[in-house]
């Protein structure tokens, strides 16, 4: 088989690297773009050397040209303390990132995959989600700014898919998590993690009865790749873990597992902050040769403790 050369915008972000590494160690030639404004190149230092692997710096809302077979359009802040610090920014880049790597698609004939959101549903009035929902969003809410760019990204492909055939997969990734999330990003894993491991108080929103469910890292990728592979065609796809745990039982988890004492408090609930998310992945498993989540969530948050604990050690 031909080697693919294979363009992963925000390749050097937590789910981007990840994804790198698992396309060179396939073979293919990876070009990682990105322009660092929340990856990092610590993500992706040890594929540096890599005879196949390339790293360009360039900001996806300028436009741009190169040949390739695919491309993996990842490039967008993903948590909410980076897409609420500059929202027009957020907003720019998912459209105009998304139009700039379509008008690549199609001037070179390449198959193209989003990553889109969960934020697309908002905060469900359906449990669990299914595709075929069209969402509870604020559209003028402090979260608008990525829900509504992850939206319109998606009509952008699908137009682009009917008008001119472009070949286009939409993922709506749920909580994923993982080595490599950053500190500080604001996602709940990485933030009671870092509590947990420096002994500071694990801090839950609300009652924390709120729901979310928790998709280890590499079972994402795979999840990506069988769905960039698949003929299932423009139609967007679930890519999460379909079981729910609450925030007050996985600061509970993550203290236990960290061996930690720390104390848990309450605090208030962000604007908008959704009440139940829960994937239906009935539409990957048939789609993509059965798909589901393999990693259970003890044996994933035990790598990202282990991750974080080297990292603290390190400063």
């Amino acid at each position: 088989m031909a080697r693919l050369r294979i363009l992963v915008t925000g390749g050097s972000g937590f789910l981007g690297s990840h994804l790198c590494e698992r396309l060179v160690a396939e073979d293919n030639e990876v070009v990682c773009l990105d322009n660092f404004y929340t990856g990092s190149r610590a993500n992706i230092e040890h594929l540096l050397g890599h005879p196949h692997f390339e790293v360009l710096r360039h900001d996806v809302q300028q436009a741009m040209t190169i040949e390739v077979d695919q491309i993996y359009h990842l490039a967008c802040p993903a948590s909410p303390v980076h897409y609420q610090r500059n929202p027009v920014r957020t907003i720019r880049t998912a459209v105009e990132g998304t139009l700039n790597m379509l008008d690549v698609a199609r001037e070179c004939g390449a198959r193209l995959l989003i990553a889109s959101t969960s934020e697309v549903y908002g905060d469900p009035t359906v449990h669990p989600q299914t595709e075929d929902y069209w969402g509870n969003v604020n559209p003028i809410g402090p979260r608008s700014c990525y829900d509504e760019g992850k939206r319109c990204a998606e009509a952008l492909a699908v137009s682009y898919a009917i008008q001119y055939d472009v070949v286009v997969r939409i993922a709506r990734v749920f909580n994923t998590y993982g080595p490599r999330l950053r500190e500080g990003d604001g996602r709940v894993v990485s933030n009671f993690v870092v509590q947990a491991l420096r002994g500071q108080e694990l801090t839950v929103h609300g009652d924390g009865q709120q729901t979310r469910s928790f998709c280890y890292v590499t079972d994402l990728v795979e999840g990506f790749m069988r769905l960039m592979a698949s003929e299932h065609g423009w139609g967007p796809i679930n890519l999460g873990n379909p079981s729910e745990t609450t925030m007050l039982g996985l600061a509970r988890l993550i203290r236990r597992l960290a061996d930690s004492h720390s104390e848990i408090v309450h605090i208030p609930l962000p604007k908008d902050d959704p009440v139940r998310r829960m994937p239906d992945i009935t539409r990957a498993r048939q789609h993509l040769g059965g798909w589901e989540p393999s990693v259970p969530l003890e044996q994933g948050l035990g790598a990202v403790i282990e991750d974080f604990r080297q990292r603290l050690a390190a400063e």
